[in-house]
């Protein structure tokens, strides 16, 4: 029976991984395609759908660490995920002003690098058991660059939306009502700013660390 499960976990990751990459491969394909052809306001338009349909699979990831799956601690992944998704659909669905800027690009083609290298990554070890040496070193080292171009792409964004936010007063939720409770979506964004100031480092230097320790192991092997 353990083998079984076993089995059935691997194909589930193996068939999820893959399905991923290809959305993700898509995203960059027409990103890029759409940069040579037509120029970066109009990346937004191309690779919306794709976009919010490979990063809201990513919510699945929280759920296979919860139940065991993967070995990811959801303190690691729960934040990226989180930030992603509000990128994704609070700031870029929900504030059509933004999506012209020149950071939309840089944020969509540092996400999709990312997690194309990611999810194959995990995709072959699924697999095969194992990975190849050198998409171990793309896995853990192209962060180096892609991370601060697609965080300082998420800050540059959420700041420049302010304005629109403030204007719209979309997602506000205002007193009296039937829950007592107010809530304001652009003091929340400046929340979500100052979280990126402590969280960036942080979360580098935790990938750091997993650079170091999976690049190690590696080479003892």
């Amino acid at each position: 029976m353990a083998r079984i499960l076993s089995l059935l976990r691997r194909l589930y990751l193996t068939v999820y991984n893959w399905a991923v990459f290809l959305g993700w491969s898509q995203v960059l394909f027409l990103a890029v395609k759409t940069l040579k052809d037509s120029g970066h306001e109009h990346v937004y338009n191309a690779v919306e759908k794709p976009l919010q349909l490979a990063q809201t699979a990513a919510v699945l990831e929280i759920l296979h660490g919860l139940v065991g799956l993967v070995r990811s601690p959801i303190t690691a992944t729960l934040p990226q995920i989180g930030s992603r998704l509000y990128l994704t659909w609070i700031i870029l669905y929900s504030f059509p002003e933004i999506r012209s800027h020149f950071l939309v690009t840089s944020l969509v083609i540092s996400w999709s690098i990312t997690e194309i290298i990611r999810y194959s990554f995990f995709g072959v070890k699924e697999v095969l058991g194992f990975a190849p040496s050198w998409l171990m070193w793309l896995r853990y080292s192209t962060f180096l660059l892609l991370y601060p171009t697609g965080i300082s792409s998420e800050v540059g964004l959420v700041y420049f939306a302010l304005p629109y936010i403030k204007g719209s007063e979309k997602y506000c939720l205002r007193m009296p009502n039937k829950w007592n409770f107010s809530f304001d979506n652009f003091y929340a964004a400046i929340l979500v700013l100052g979280i990126y100031i402590p969280g960036s480092p942080h979360m580098y230097s935790y990938m750091l660390g997993q650079r170091k320790k999976a690049l190690s192991k590696s080479k003892r092997e």
